[in-house]
């Protein structure tokens, strides 16, 4: 099976107040106005993570995204007002800090260690 992208979703019970938590949380406006229901943003070429309004369903996604600075971006989104539990070890594979939006869906922010040699 070959893949081409990739688009993970969030599904939201208050739409509005979610837009904000994740703009603030990603330091921009989502890039993709979908439909009045519905947007995204772009991460790379092929990564794209979309917020919906589903009530039903709202609360129960995770999403986790690496970057490359783990301190740097939960800094950032500190001070925008967006605090998370604190960065944990994960066995040897890097750290993490975990984000928790307004409707309780888990948004997990990564740094994968690089291999030395």
């Amino acid at each position: 099976m070959d893949f081409e992208m990739l688009f993970a979703g969030t599904p939201v019970a208050d739409f509005d107040v979610s837009v904000d938590w994740y703009t603030a949380l990603l330091g921009r406006a989502a890039d993709i106005p979908v439909t009045e229901d519905e947007v995204m943003w772009q991460f790379t070429d092929t990564s794209f993570l979309y917020v919906l309004r589903d009530p039903e369903r709202a609360g129960r996604s995770v999403v986790t995204m690496s970057v490359p600075d783990l301190d740097a971006a939960v800094a950032e989104a500190a001070q925008r007002g967006i605090a998370g539990a604190p960065i944990v070890r994960v066995g040897t594979a890097g750290r993490k800090a975990l984000f928790t939006d307004p409707d309780g869906n888990q948004v997990a922010i990564i740094e994968v260690n690089q291999p030395t040699g």
